[in-house]
């Protein structure tokens, strides 16, 4: 399950707790339930970070083929570069053809290396919305919490007050 939806659901459980007897700010909450969505939560973030890390090194692979290909390219007109050179009547012509290529492919090296960089910017972007709209919600679902238990008993009476364990 995707981590925003887990808090989705935090946060509903939050919203649509009952209140506690004799309480308009006090809630009961299905403990379980809520300690099951949090453990799911933090079994999924570790998930999200690895596929940033996988695109990360997708990007690597793709600046790594993309500099190959350049290279390939580049030996190429090289060595055509070199072949022309040695055909006395067609010196010039061949110069500036090599030259060509060469700037070809050093453009299309930058072409390439443009490319990666703005998909890898854009999809570290879009994690780190997910990631700030995550910790956003947490933030929420803390404060929340922590405005339960200043106003008055967070647990419903009858219970200890031990501390969730997460």
């Amino acid at each position: 399950m995707d981590p925003l939806e887990n808090i989705d659901q935090i946060i509903a459980l939050v919203e649509g707790a009952r209140s506690a007897p004799m309480s308009r700010s006090n809630f009961v909450f299905d403990r379980a339930e809520m300690i099951n969505l949090l453990d799911q939560l933090r079994a999924d973030l570790p998930g999200e970070l690895r596929r940033a890390t996988a695109l990360l090194e997708e990007r690597d692979k793709i600046v790594d083929a993309g500099r190959r290909e350049a290279e390939r390219i580049i030996a190429e007109a090289e060595a055509e570069h070199a072949r022309l050179v040695s055909i006395n009547e067609i010196v010039v012509s061949a110069e500036h053809e090599a030259s060509r290529m060469i700037n070809e492919a050093r453009a299309e090296t930058q072409r390439l290396r443009d490319e990666v960089d703005d998909y890898v910017d854009t999809a570290l972007a879009n994690f780190e919305q997910f990631l700030t709209r995550s910790l956003a919600s947490i933030e929420r679902g803390r404060d929340k919490m922590h405005a339960l238990r200043e106003i008055g008993s967070f647990t419903p009476s009858g219970e200890d007050d031990r501390p969730l364990p997460f």
